[in-house]
């Protein structure tokens, strides 16, 4: 496995990289729209409302296991593209890879946060697969 983004764990980057990554995803959730996006708003509203500062917390807890998955992506991405570019293009194994970290916490957390991960599970590939630009320049930002 690469190492070539665990300096995004460093102490000072570390916790920038987080910032960018939990406003990332406070902003994919505004921006869903319909009757899935008020079910996405819902359950991540519950989730936050349960533990404040969820979204920060898990973040930071998972980012080394994120740093691990997303490596194979940054390492293989070509000279001179910008590696949300990068992911989006390679949307459905980075959303896989990023999924399978989420759903392995997901089964040892509490009821209340399983039974919201599990009302939003059904379109999280999809999800992830359109914040993949986002997620890729917050951690190319941070690079």
């Amino acid at each position: 496995m690469s190492d070539s983004l665990q300096h995004l764990l460093e102490p000072g980057r570390r916790e920038a990289v987080v910032a960018d990554l939990a406003s990332v995803i406070d902003s994919e959730v505004a921006e869903k729209k319909g009757l899935s996006g008020t079910a996405i708003k819902a359950g991540y509203n519950a989730a936050n409302k349960f533990k404040p500062g969820l979204v920060p917390h898990a973040t930071d807890k998972l980012l080394p296991e994120f740093a691990a998955a997303l490596a194979p992506f940054w390492d293989s991405r070509p000279a001179g593209a910008a590696f949300g570019d990068h992911l989006a293009a390679n949307s459905d194994a980075a959303a896989e890879a990023l999924l399978a970290i989420t759903d392995g916490h997901a089964e040892g957390a509490k009821a209340p946060l399983q039974r919201a991960y599990g009302a939003l599970r059904g379109k999280a590939k999809e999800n992830v697969a359109e914040a993949l630009p986002k997620v890729g320049a917050a951690i190319e930002k941070n690079a």
